[in-house]
């Protein structure tokens, strides 16, 4: 019998909440700050913004446009059209996060790859009919996502016959840092974005106090298993608790391996990303999740610029090095945290 746990998908979208937050009044003096909540990219959104103003206005309208370019189920949208007609001409924002995206993709050795559209679909994903695809067209899926398939020419983007792309892991960390260019536009003090679990933390706080952002208990994710203490960035969280059905016992997660075109199976619940660009955020926390805990190990010790939180089904807890001393285990947690240093002899 199949089951849909609507109430984990709706707390699942606040992947990464905000907490303890004081007032970041900046160089203004006041408590005073803008706030906003609306609905937007499949998932509830919530900014405060101090200083400037239209902060919040001009944020949601940004959304509200990305929205409308970036979706591969409307109908409207340029990627639906890319998709359904294999070729097509692309707007700034669409054309600006496919080759970012296809750069992400590189650096991410394909772990993260937007091609898996076809595969998400199969499996039921975009609308909720959930089936478990057999073997053999997995193996046809799987051969169909490859990144490197997608032609770029000048602003028309083309995709072989079978393939599509799908933005929607990545485009709510672009839309931080198009946020992010808004804030700075407008001379903002401080804000805090929750752009549905992707967390844009900007300026300082009047007191000069670091920011905390919790990490949801993917078996309960109205609960926070510990908190981030972090200054300015971009967090964000991939969990196998967000989206999933179950069929005959298993569990099958939204997160699918581009190497198999099956939900990514190897013991890891959840991962957040904590960098400076919201796109590698969105896209690393993916990435991680299917690269698994070895993998990803490997990887952060080769390469700078992000830390990492990842979450195994075992209670262990791997804390990259650069970000370990941030973090705090919330009380009546017993998990085995074991550290991932670089060596910088």
């Amino acid at each position: 019998m199949k089951k849909v746990f609507l109430s984990r998908l709706i707390c699942g979208m606040m992947m990464i909440t905000i907490l303890l937050l004081s007032a970041c009044s900046g160089g203004k003096g006041t408590d005073a700050y803008d706030t906003a909540e609306f609905f937007a990219m499949d998932t509830s959104m919530s900014l405060k913004i101090w200083g400037g103003e239209d902060g919040c206005e001009r944020v949601q309208n940004r959304a509200a446009e990305l929205d409308r370019a970036l979706s591969a189920v409307d109908e409207d949208s340029e990627i639906y059209s890319l998709n359904r007609d294999g070729s097509a001409a692309l707007g700034a924002d669409a054309l600006a996060l496919v080759r970012r995206s296809l750069e992400l993709c590189a650096e991410l050795g394909g772990s993260f790859d937007v091609t898996v559209y076809p595969a998400v679909r199969e499996w039921g994903f975009t609308t909720g009919g959930y089936t478990v695809p057999d073997p053999g067209r997995l193996s046809e899926l799987a051969q169909r996502i490859d990144y490197r398939a997608v032609e770029l020419d000048g602003d028309t983007v083309t995709l072989p016959e079978g393939v599509m792309i799908d933005l929607g892991a990545v485009a709510k960390g672009y839309l931080a840092d198009e946020a992010r260019t808004v804030l700075e536009e407008i001379g903002a003090d401080c804000a805090v974005l929750n752009l549905g679990g992707t967390i844009l933390l900007y300026g300082e706080k009047a007191d000069g106090s670091s920011f905390k952002v919790g990490i949801a208990d993917p078996d309960s994710p109205a609960s926070y298993f510990g908190y981030l203490t972090l200054g300015e960035g971009v967090a964000a969280t991939s969990g196998g608790y967000e989206r999933y059905f179950e069929r005959d016992g298993k569990r099958y997660i939204h997160i699918l391996d581009p190497a198999t075109a099956a939900p990514a199976d190897n013991g890891v619940t959840s991962v957040t990303v904590f960098t400076g660009e919201g796109a590698r955020a969105d896209a690393m926390s993916t990435a991680l999740f299917v690269m698994g805990k070895e993998a990803a190990a490997q990887y952060y010790l080769s390469h700078d610029g992000f830390e990492y939180v990842m979450l195994m089904s075992d209670g262990t807890l791997y804390i990259s090095g650069g970000i370990a001393d941030s973090f705090t285990l919330s009380d009546g947690y017993g998990f085995n945290i074991v550290t991932i240093k670089r060596d910088r002899s």
